[in-house]
């Protein structure tokens, strides 16, 4: 008795106010509309709402189609993005930006793996969200983000990729590479390196200094994590960065680690993506490639679950 285009009308009349603008919200014409109403009015047995009213008013019949049409049009916009998810899943494009920089060591591994097992799937990544990519995600102009900063939400979806611990990276003549772990306070007479993002959002702020209520001495933003080494090797600076991406460094002597608190601080990585894109099959795949990829090939990192 009562179809779809009943109910998009009814939706469209309720948004609008009035049948005129009504059919210009569906690109219809208001006879059309009125045509429409008169139609399901005569299948009800009842009028779905008080003409020349102004605000419109919709009777108790026309509120109930009014629900029907609040709760059902959701869910065919919903399956119909998803059957056109399923068209595309064995070609299309993956557009990729990473928030985590020193990422790209068990990231391009784990890139060639995928483009193997979907070699119609382009991965491409944007460079324009180096260091703030979420907003790229919910314009559309990316469909995976690679980050830490996990957060509740109703419109992504954060695939919990593998947790690992971030370390200060000194050169081996510094005061503080004897130590067996850093303070908070030890940073206050320091120079750190960061890259060029909020302080909010960096682990050493939100887990050590920031509690302790402590700021280091001067802080340099440097946008490479090789121009962050080259000046820790330098003396130029402390800097906090994962332990498995600074291994190579570490084995030839250039830099030293020094744990981050007495119980040492642990980061966690995520792939966020779109909720109704969470169980696309290539993207489920890049997940699975990602996690394997990193705890194969990464020293000190391990499955994280949350």
């Amino acid at each position: 008795m009562i179809e779809i285009k009943h109910l998009r009308t009814i939706k469209a009349l309720a948004q609008t106010g009035t049948l005129v603008k009504a059919a210009e919200w569906l690109h219809s014409t208001s006879s059309a509309l009125s045509h429409q109403i008169k139609e399901l009015e005569q299948r009800i047995g009842h009028p779905l709402y008080i003409r020349k009213t102004n605000p419109l008013k919709f009777t108790a019949e026309g509120e109930l189609v009014l629900q029907l049409a609040e709760q059902v049009l959701p869910k065919i916009q919903e399956t119909e993005s998803r059957i056109q998810d399923i068209r595309s899943q064995g070609q299309g494009q993956l557009r990729l930006a990473i928030e985590c920089h020193s990422c790209f060591q068990w990231l391009m591994p784990a890139i060639s793996q995928f483009h193997k097992t979907w070699p119609m799937i382009e991965l491409a990544f944007n460079t324009e969200y180096m260091f703030d990519a979420m907003p790229g995600l919910a314009d559309g102009e990316l469909d995976l983000v690679i980050t830490s900063d996990k957060f509740e939400s109703k419109d992504f979806h954060f695939e919990p990729l593998f947790s690992f611990e971030m370390v200060l990276v000194t050169s081996p003549e510094h005061l503080l590479a004897q130590k067996k772990f850093i303070s908070a306070e030890d940073l206050k007479q320091q120079t750190l390196l960061t890259y060029p993002v909020d302080a909010a959002r960096l682990d050493i702020y939100k887990y050590l200094l920031h509690p302790a209520n402590c700021a280091p001495k001067q802080v340099k933003r440097v946008d490479q994590t090789l121009m962050i080494l080259q000046m820790v090797t330098a003396n130029l600076g402390v800097a906090a960065l994962p332990s498995w991406a600074v291994v190579e460094y570490q084995q030839q002597g250039l830099i030293s680690t020094i744990p981050l608190g007495a119980q040492g601080l642990r980061s966690k990585l995520y792939a966020a993506v779109k909720q109704r894109q969470k169980n696309t099959p290539y993207i489920r795949s890049f997940f699975e490639i990602s996690k394997s990829t990193s705890l194969n090939n990464l020293s000190n990192v391990r499955p994280l679950n949350d």
